[in-house]
């Protein structure tokens, strides 16, 4: 029984019809085709899968697709990427503050800062071990800083002459709004800029202290060549470690407002030539 089902549904399909179009006036034929079940079945099949993809094509690659309900519109998309960056930034910008008050209660407490100490744990890891101890004490460390620097200031060995004979590279495009003044213990010039402003070196040197004190903030030092340094402080943050080759007009640090003894972000740039501050303005036209 299923044998002549099938041979019946075959022969079905098989059967051979003719679709004839005549002329309603004169009855002469016009045109004429031959059709069976299955090629109409195969034709409206592909004709159909044909136009299901062009119209998939063609909502996928125009504006059509913005009228599908429940398809986010342009502007709707363009907003959620922008809200997304946003509260990212909100997230790194809260995670830095975060960290900023944790690294202020650590060297309060005479710790040391998150950051540094992840440093010196994966230092210890790695074999690598910095005998290098340092006491955090901002007063402390402030008295070491200025035994650094005039220890290194007596004991160079390079010999430049002249400081108006040397090319110093403006550190920072600014306004200085506050001079050189040896009698107020001001050693140095306040240069205040635009936000996120990069700091350079005044000259090619190695890098002498890098680092945090309480008054001062973000903090750092290069030893030039001829009994010469130069120190950048207030910095929002170091781009180089103690101990780094730095090139002339190459960035150090970017300008911030950090430590006690600031009222806004800027750069304080000082000179130090034989152990004794020099005026940076005598020598850079900022």
């Amino acid at each position: 029984m299923r044998k002549k089902a099938r041979q019946k549904i075959l022969e079905k399909l098989r059967n051979r019809y003719r679709l004839i179009i005549y002329n309603d006036t004169t009855f002469q034929s016009m045109w004429s085709m031959k059709l069976t079940r299955l090629k109409v079945f195969t034709v409206v099949s592909l004709l159909s899968a044909l136009i299901v993809v062009l119209v998939t094509l063609l909502i996928a690659t125009t504006p059509l697709r913005e009228y599908i309900p429940g398809y986010p519109r342009e502007e709707y998309r363009q907003m959620l990427i922008r809200n997304t960056l946003i509260v990212d930034s909100l997230e790194n910008e809260l995670r830095m503050r975060d960290l900023f008050f944790e690294n202020i209660r650590a060297v309060m407490q005479g710790d040391l800062p998150r950051d540094l100490a992840q440093r010196t744990d994966s230092a210890v890891k790695a074999g690598q071990v910095d005998f290098k101890s340092y006491n955090h004490d901002s007063v402390f460390q402030e008295k070491i800083l200025e035994e650094r620097l005039s220890i290194s200031a007596q004991n160079g060995r390079g010999q430049a002459g002249n400081l108006g004979n040397l090319h110093f590279f403006v550190p920072l495009k600014g306004i200085v709004t506050n001079k050189f003044n040896a009698k107020t213990d001001h050693f140095g010039v306040d240069l205040v800029s635009k936000p996120n402003s990069r700091i350079c070196a005044v000259l090619s040197g190695t890098v002498l202290f890098a680092g945090w004190t309480l008054e001062t903030g973000y903090v750092i030092y290069i030893q030039h060549e001829g009994n010469l340094i130069s120190g950048y402080k207030h910095n929002s943050e170091l781009l180089k470690r103690a101990g780094d080759k730095v090139n002339a007009g190459e960035a150090v640090a970017i300008i911030g407002n950090s430590g006690q003894l600031t009222t806004g972000p800027h750069l304080h740039l000082e000179l130090w030539y034989n152990g004794v501050p020099v005026d940076p303005e005598q020598y850079i036209d900022f």
